[in-house]
């Protein structure tokens, strides 16, 4: 609580207009405290680092050293500068293209601030608030995260402790832990059976969405193991990591708008298992690996052994990537979320400040309860016996860089989920979002949006009273 009381304070003193006091005309101005100034406390450090970070970049800074092609976009105003690779922090070649945000520059005084550094251990995180205004006023879904209608949401507190190993340099093996502790409303889509979620599956409640309001969640925890002289460098994870095709991710400051295509609201989230990322050359990558089956964890009993494999390509003018992945294949019948899934993502890039993504995937489950053929047309879960039931979908965003502080992305999308299995219903979907990214400072971003969405076979929003929903948006990332 203490932590969130300083940020506050903070962050007010950071955006507030500076104000200008004079005993009298011979006084002169104090100069401004420094976040790198030990004699001053936390609390002006953290306000003072703030304050820095809403300067203008130097255009002299000198480039980190790099072993890849270069970056095709400008990360801010995009949330990557990155062609789109899961499994690693940044592509095997790619620097740490983390900010430092103010939490470090604060903390840079003190010994364990010290020891973080020489270590080369990062502490950060964001605090991410929402607002939407809906057609509909009993829920929101399928659209995600935003499911409760009409509202101010908590979304996200994240606390990230992580160490990026450095995969520029080939004289050593190296190594890298990460660990994410999410807290707010978006634990009803991250949470992993067998990791802390009781709040949410033995909780059923009669509210949008099953489980408590608000949940915990340990998102991530793995660690690197980086051996330069495979190839041209190997990557090892091993723990509970993204899922690795998606454009969207879970995490606020790495997508490009703020709600969710219907396409990656139902598909797999995280996996834990072992996962290898092998650089071939800089237009070629591999990456195998074995988990536990989707959104479950390895103790659990519907865990089931699961292969990924993955192939990215990257053209030699850098501006095209295709990256297709066996996201999750095994011999099993359906427990909890044991889909297959193949799927394709494909990146053009028009110009420096243009590009595209386009994702396609085909999902689907095997003897799944209510999903025999005698099933009521039209009406999920209706068998009386088991049947293989699947869906798939197309999504395409179209990205385009104003200035270096401003983004707009125009996101349409394709859905059939074939038998409802997915979805709730059994149904074809299009949703349409168009959304600008703002960074105040690159501590501070703002993202309005205004979407449509449609369900051409039945009424499903508004829980089954309109086949139709109209939605305006908007959120803040504050990173801390």
């Amino acid at each position: 609580m203490q932590l969130k009381k300083t940020l506050v304070i903070a962050c007010l003193l950071a955006i507030a207009p500076a104000t200008k006091v004079m005993a009298d005309d011979a006084a002169p101005a104090a100069a401004p405290v420094a976040s790198s100034d030990c004699s001053h406390g936390f609390a002006s450090r953290l306000a003072a680092a703030y304050r820095e970070n809403a300067q203008p970049a130097d255009p002299n800074a000198v480039a980190p050293k790099r072993r890849a092609m270069e970056s095709p976009f400008d990360s801010a105003p995009f949330p990557s500068a990155e062609w789109q690779l899961g499994g690693v922090a940044y592509p095997i070649g790619v620097p740490n293209e983390n900010s430092q945000y103010p939490l470090e520059k604060a903390m840079a005084c003190t010994r364990i601030g010290k020891w973080m550094q020489d270590n080369r251990i990062e502490v950060y995180g964001w605090i991410n608030p929402s607002i939407n205004m809906s057609s509909s006023n009993h829920t929101n879904f399928p659209l995600s995260y935003a499911t409760r209608p009409n509202r101010v949401e908590f979304d996200q507190f994240l606390f990230r402790i992580e160490r990026v190993p450095d995969t520029v340099q080939t004289d050593h093996i190296d190594w890298g832990v990460h660990l994410d502790l999410l807290y707010g409303y978006d634990y009803h889509y991250t949470t992993m059976k067998g990791v802390f979620s009781n709040q949410l599956l033995n909780n059923p409640g009669s509210k949008a969405l099953p489980g408590k309001t608000m949940g915990y969640d340990p998102m991530l925890f793995y660690a690197d193991i980086y051996f330069p002289s495979v190839a041209q460098g190997m990557n090892v994870r091993i723990g509970r990591y993204l899922s690795l095709p998606d454009i969207e991710a879970q995490f606020s400051p790495n997508n490009y708008l703020l709600t969710h295509s219907i396409l990656y609201t139902v598909d797999p989230y995280t996996q834990m298992g072992i996962m290898t990322t092998t650089k071939l050359s800089d237009q070629w990558t591999v990456q195998v690996g074995v988990n536990g089956s989707n959104d479950t964890a390895v103790w659990n009993h519907a865990a089931r052994p699961t292969l990924q494999a993955c192939v990215r390509w990257v053209s030699a003018s850098n501006n095209d990537m295709l990256y297709p992945c066996i996201n999750s294949l095994n011999n099993s019948d359906y427990n909890y979320n044991n889909i297959q899934m193949y799927v394709m993502t494909w990146g053009h890039r028009f110009s420096h400040d243009v590009h595209m993504l386009t994702e396609a995937y085909r999902i689907f489950g095997r003897n799944i309860p209510g999903y025999g053929p005698d099933g009521i047309p039209g009406v999920a879960g209706s068998s009386a016996t088991a049947g293989t039931a699947g869906a798939f979908g197309v999504v395409n965003y179209f990205n385009v860089e104003l200035n270096p502080k401003n983004m707009i992305s125009f996101r349409n999308e394709f859905y059939k989920d074939e038998k409802g299995q997915r979805t709730g219903f059994a149904t074809r979907y299009s949703s349409h979002t168009l959304g600008l990214t703002h960074w105040v400072s690159q501590d501070l971003e703002i993202r309005p949006e205004i979407r449509y969405e449609h369900s051409y076979d039945m009424a499903i929003y508004d829980g089954g009273r309109k086949n139709y929903q109209v939605t305006a948006l908007m959120d803040a990332i504050l990173h801390y």
